[in-house]
C-alpha cells in the first residue's frame, strides 16, 4: 500500500451537528496519505476509532483547563488519567496542545498561566506514560509576531517577550515543537491584488525579494514560515522545530470575502501538498518539509461568523471530497493549479528517504549509491536536471531511488540501514524525472 506522507496532517474541528461516525472518519483517513490529525479537545470515540491505524494524534487541553492545570499538579495528573491513559498504546498520541492561540491579542489573563500548565502536564505524562514520548506544546496565531514582512524581519511582539522566552525554553528542554497557524488566505484578504493571489496559491509569480536575507520567495506559505523562523532565531531559539498546526483556504465565502472559491481552495491545498511532497522546504529551512496540518477535515456548520468560517472542509459529511486536494492514496490526483494530472504511480514504487533520516545518514547513502555500477548521478550535479533543490536530502533521494531501480526493485533494495521507505507517490518534479516502473 502507498505510504502516508509523514508531514501531512488535518485538523478535525467538531463545531458541527452532522459529522460522520468516528469509525467512518478513521476509514476515510486511511484512504488518504494523511498520517496525522489534530483534535481541538479530547474526543474518546474518535480516539478509540483511530486505535491501530498508525495515524498520530494531537489532542488539546482547553483554554478553560489552563488555570487548574497551572495551579494544581494533581489536576494535571487527573487530566492525563482521563484523557490520555485509556487510549495508549493503541492510539498514537503525539502531542498535547495546551490551549489554542492563548497569546493572541485580547484576554491576557491566561498568558502567565500557560507555562506552569505545560510544565505540570509534562510532569504528569512523564510520570504516567514515560515510554509514550508524548510532547507538550501550545498553538500560536501569527499575531504573536510584531512584524513578518520581509521574512528576515520576523520578530515576536515585545509584550510577549518574557512569556515566550519561558515557553520556548520549555520546548527546548523537552524537545517539543513550536506550533503556529499561518494562513496565506488571510494575507490575501488584506491585500487582494492578482499578484498577491498568485503568490498565495503557489502559482507562477515574479517572486518577492527579501533584501535582508537576499533570498527570493515564490509563495506566501514559505514567507510566513520563514518570518516565524527569523523570530525564533532573533529570540535565541533558532533550533526550535516549527510545526504548522493550521493552514487552509475556504472554498466558499460571502460577497465581500475575496478569493473564497473552490478553484482557489483546490489550488492552495493541492499545491501545498505538492510543495510539501517536493521536500524543497523554505528558503531558510531547505531540504525538508515542515509537518503541516490542513484546516479542516470537514466543514463546521455551527461556527459563527462569515460563510468562509463554515467552508474550509476537504470532505463533505457524506465522506465525498469537496475537491481533489491530491490526498487520495489510489488513482491519479490533481495537485496543481494548472489542471495537469499527476503521473500515475507505478506498482513497484519509488525509494525515498524516511522523514526522520538525518543528513549524516543521507550523505552516507548518497556516497554509497553514486559509487555503485549503473547509478548515474550526473542529474544531481551542478547544472543537472535534479540539482535543485541543492540539499543532501533531495540529492540522496534521487541516488537512492536510482540504486533501488537498478538492483531489481526488491523490498530489501530500499532499506539503506532503515533510513528509506517505498512510496507510490512519484517524487519527480518539474524537470527532474525519477526512474521507476511505468515511468
Amino acid at each position: 500500500m502507498e505510504e502516508s506522507q509523514s508531514f501531512v496532517g488535518v485538523n478535525y474541528g467538531e463545531v458541527a451537528d452532522n459529522l460522520p461516525p468516528p469509525e467512518a472518519t478513521a476509514r476515510l483517513l486511511e484512504s488518504t496519505t494523511v498520517s496525522k490529525i489534530r483534535l481541538y479537545g479530547t474526543d474518546p470515540p474518535i480516539l478509540r476509532a483511530l486505535a491501530g491505524t498508525n495515524i498520530s494524534v494531537i489532542i488539546g487541553a482547553a483554554d478553560g483547563d489552563i488555570p487548574s492545570l497551572a495551579s494544581d499538579p494533581s489536576a494535571a495528573r487527573r487530566w492525563v488519567s482521563a484523557n490520555v491513559l485509556p487510549f495508549l498504546p493503541a492510539t498514537a498520541i503525539s502531542v498535547v496542545s495546551v490551549g489554542n492561540e492563548v497569546l493572541a491579542p485580547g484576554d491576557a489573563s491566561l498568558g502567565p498561566q500557560l507555562l506552569p500548565a505545560m510544565r505540570n502536564l509534562h510532569s504528569a505524562l512523564s510520570e504516567a506514560a514515560p515510554s509514550a514520548g508524548i510532547k507538550v506544546s501550545t498553538v500560536h496565531s501569527m499575531a504573536v509576531l510584531a512584524s513578518s514582512e520581509p521574512p528576515s524581519a520576523g520578530a515576536f511582539r515585545a509584550d510577549l517577550t518574557s512569556t515566550l522566552a519561558g515557553v520556548l525554553g520549555f520546548l527546548r528542554e523537552t524537545g517539543a515543537p513550536f506550533m503556529i497557524n499561518p494562513y496565506p488566505y488571510f494575507a490575501y484578504q488584506s491585500d487582494p491584488r492578482p499578484e498577491t493571489l498568485a503568490f498565495c496559491l503557489f502559482r507562477p509569480n515574479p517572486g518577492r525579494f527579501d533584501s535582508g536575507s537576499k533570498l527570493t520567495y515564490t509563495n506566501m506559505f514559505d514567507a510566513q514560515l520563514d518570518a516565524v523562523k527569523s523570530a525564533l532565531t532573533a529570540a535565541g531559539f533558532s533550533e526550535a522545530e516549527v510545526v504548522v498546526a493550521e493552514t487552509g483556504w475556504p472554498y466558499r465565502g460571502d460577497q465581500d470575502e475575496a478569493g473564497a472559491t473552490v478553484d482557489n481552495a483546490k489550488a492552495f491545498n493541492g499545491n501545498l501538498v505538492a510543495h510539501l511532497r517536493s521536500m524543497a522546504g523554505t528558503p531558510l529551512m531547505p531540504g525538508r518539509s515542515v509537518d503541516t496540518y490542513i484546516f479542516a477535515l470537514y466543514d463546521e456548520d455551527l461556527k459563527p461568523g462569515p460563510t468562509s468560517e463554515r467552508s474550509f472542509g476537504l470532505f463533505r459529511a457524506d465522506l465525498s471530497p469537496v475537491y481533489d486536494a491530491g490526498l487520495a492514496k489510489t488513482g491519479t490526483t490533481q495537485g496543481n493549479s494548472t489542471g495537469t494530472p499527476a503521473r500515475k504511480p507505478a506498482a513497484a514504487g519509488w525509494c525515498v528517504p524516511k522523514a526522520e533520516a538525518t543528513d549524516e545518514d543521507l550523505q552516507a547513502n548518497l556516497d554509497y549509491a553514486c559509487a555503485q555500477q549503473g547509478v548515474d548521478c550526473r542529474p544531481i550535479q551542478e547544472g543537472g536536471t535534479c540539482y535543485l533543490p541543492n540539499t543532501v536530502r533531495s540529492h540522496a533521494a534521487y541516488a537512492m531511488n536510482q540504486l533501488y531501480q537498478n538492483t531489481g526493485r526488491h523490498g530489501w533494495d530500499c532499506d539503506f540501514r532503515k533510513t528509506a521507505v517505498l512510496t507510490r507517490d512519484n517524487p519527480g518534479y518539474a524537470t527532474c524525472v525519477y526512474s521507476g516502473a511505468g515511468s
